[in-house]
């Protein structure tokens, strides 16, 4: 599979870049109780913090949304999923366990407080950019509702856009049946390339830790 970012993306940000895994022979099911009970009690460690700063002063939110500015979304309205996520702890609406790999990608997501979208590569094409969305194009979510993908970053292939640093849609999702999936890393831009391949490295091996099975990785600019 062939993963590259539009050059009008790279003509806004420099430096953005991106993790990317790829992961075969992998068992995805329910998460370990190991698992569960880790991300509960760091989204309670979580909630304790915020309740003495807002969301939008955590660091990695912080360049997330001015990532989405200089694109040309809005941020206020279109939030970046790991703000999200944040958002929901703030109010104590934990999140709840779906699946093993769904739950450490949410995991990996506070913890480096940045977006992270993991897909099946059964529902995908061989190629796939990184780009902005057009005016015309648009999906359903996971939250099920229609998304616009005008001015957002998204990832596509031969179909169309099946993911975004903001919602993904409801055509690529891990499932207790996936064997192989892509992870997309929407990695801080102000990330030195150093520590952008420890951090890809370090997801990886937990991933395959709990999933078994094989992955590469690599760094997209």
């Amino acid at each position: 599979m062939e993963i590259n970012i539009h050059s009008d993306i790279k003509a806004k940000i420099p430096d953005f870049k991106i993790g990317i895994i790829q992961y075969k022979h992998i068992s995805i099911g329910e998460s370990p109780q190991m698992l569960k009970g880790r991300l509960r009690l760091f989204q309670e460690s979580i909630f304790f913090d915020l309740e003495t700063k807002s969301v939008s002063d955590i660091q990695g939110v912080a360049e997330w949304r001015k990532v989405f500015k200089t694109i040309g979304t809005d941020p206020g309205k279109y939030r970046p999923s790991v703000e999200a996520l944040f958002r929901r702890i703030k109010k104590q609406t934990y999140l709840t366990s779906i699946n093993s790999a769904v739950d450490l990608n949410n995991f990996f997501s506070l913890q480096y407080e940045i977006p992270i979208g993991i897909y099946d590569c059964s529902t995908l094409g061989r190629d796939i950019l990184i780009r902005t969305g057009n005016e015309d194009e648009h999906y359903l979510a996971l939250n099920e509702r229609e998304v616009s993908l005008k001015n957002k970053i998204i990832s596509s292939d031969e179909q169309g856009a099946f993911g975004s640093p903001y919602v993904d849609s409801k055509r690529a999702p891990v499932t207790e049946k996936t064997t192989e999936a892509i992870q997309i890393i929407y990695l801080r831009p102000s990330l030195p390339m150093e520590k952008a391949v420890k951090l890809t490295e370090s997801l990886k091996d937990m991933f395959l830790q709990i999933h078994g099975g094989e992955a590469t990785f690599s760094i997209k600019m």
